[in-house]
């Protein structure tokens, strides 16, 4: 079994090094998605285990299950529009994170007025479609990710704050010992899906 959370300069390297070797393989390193179609077929190849995610932690598993859930409720009233705020520590390697990247995802996924996400500064006025998700990296802030439903009349907000890397080496631990009986390709999202059913 390997584990993999180095650097997106290396990860996908490690990954076809690990694949020769036929060993299972969690990956929590963001960066590989322009090899995401020959590193799926490298892992049926081998006929072994593979998951990957942007964020190990289980936390923010059923934290994403809880936003897009409150998205298709909120979605129903026109009177809330909704946004996305990290902040991250001043070592923080990228901007946006892979986790913001994924939850915005999750809300487009689940939104009828949502369509594509702005990561970026955006020098005009929002358009309706667009999810602005912004991103702060300062000091020693932890990993901290907020979804907010907002109105002329109130605030609503769901926020992940990490108190301890500890939680990501549990949720990769977890998936090691899950993928050794369930080869293919995998996400961590799947996997925690499979422990809820």
């Amino acid at each position: 079994m390997c584990i993999d959370f180095s650097h997106p300069s290396i990860v996908t390297d490690n990954i076809r090094k690990v694949l020769a070797l036929k060993k299972p393989l969690v990956v929590g390193t963001t960066g590989w998605n322009s090899a995401y179609d020959e590193i799926h077929e490298l892992v049926l190849k081998a006929g072994t285990g593979f998951v990957h995610g942007a964020n190990f932690s289980i936390g923010m598993s059923l934290f994403s299950r809880i936003v897009a859930d409150a998205v298709q409720y909120i979605d129903r009233f026109d009177l809330y529009d909704v946004y996305g705020m990290e902040l991250h520590h001043n070592q923080k390697a990228d901007s946006p994170s892979g986790t913001a990247i994924e939850l915005a995802k999750v809300i487009i996924a689940n939104s009828t007025k949502k369509t594509t996400a702005l990561f970026d500064t955006c020098k005009r006025r929002i358009e309706p479609h667009e999810l602005h998700f912004a991103s702060v990296r300062s000091g020693s802030i932890p990993g901290t990710h907020t979804i907010a439903f907002d109105s002329a009349a109130d605030t609503i907000e769901l926020t992940h704050r990490v108190r301890s890397r500890s939680g990501f080496a549990y949720g990769a631990l977890q998936a090691a010992i899950w993928v050794k009986d369930n080869p293919g390709f995998h996400s961590f999202t799947e996997m925690i899906s499979s422990v809820l059913c």
